[in-house]
């Protein structure tokens, strides 16, 4: 059962039934809004054949973008191709903070991990509020007693936004009723805008 509120480029979230390190329920990775680096070998030009064609059955359908569960399944494949190792991240982030075991209050230690870095505070065993870092210094999650937050990073937001850009052009298309064979001719005018938002 998943509960949340959300922003763009943000996903804040409360798990259950998950499985568990430190007493902390971990992310469902399952969750179309919930990215973890995932390489398919699927190339460039074969995506940009499925978001045409994704676009066009939701224009269709009268659907655009995130009212579109394919279209949010497919935005997380692509997005996931160039994301930083959340899971990795997390899984070893939570278990560095559970190593230090203790009675005192431990405030923002920073534990380096292979993958990045996590900062955590911590009263005990309990695990409080914890951020999760990548390689580039960028923060992907963080975990607190309302549950897990997850950042979009510069590249994933760059990668979204050129398959809104793909998308919405298509869908714009298939609107006006060109075929998509004709896709590469020039543009005339947008009446959708690329409003990618994540929302679960």
């Amino acid at each position: 059962m998943v509960s949340s509120n959300v922003t763009y480029g943000v996903i804040q979230t409360k798990f259950t039934n998950t499985k568990k390190i430190g007493g902390v329920n971990l992310p469902d990775y399952s969750n179309d809004f919930v990215y973890s680096k995932k390489k398919t070998g699927t190339s460039e030009e074969a995506y940009r054949k499925k978001i045409v064609e994704q676009a066009y059955t939701d224009q269709k359908a009268g659907k655009f973008q995130n009212q579109s569960d394919a279209f949010n399944k497919l935005m997380k494949q692509y997005t996931s191709e160039i994301s930083p190792d959340r899971e990795g991240i997390i899984k070893d982030g939570l278990t560095a903070v559970t190593k230090g075991e203790g009675k005192k209050e431990v405030l923002n230690v920073v534990a380096t991990l292979i993958s990045g870095k996590v900062v955590y505070q911590k009263l005990g065993n309990e695990i409080g509020y914890t951020e999760f870092y990548d390689s580039n210094g960028e923060m992907v999650a963080t975990y607190s007693e309302k549950g897990w937050t997850m950042f979009t990073t510069k590249a994933e937001a760059a990668r979204q936004t050129t398959m809104c850009k793909i998308y919405t052009d298509a869908w714009n298309n298939a609107k006006k009723e060109i075929p998509m064979e004709g896709l590469n001719a020039a543009d005339t005018g947008i009446e959708k805008e690329c409003t990618f938002d994540v929302k679960a």
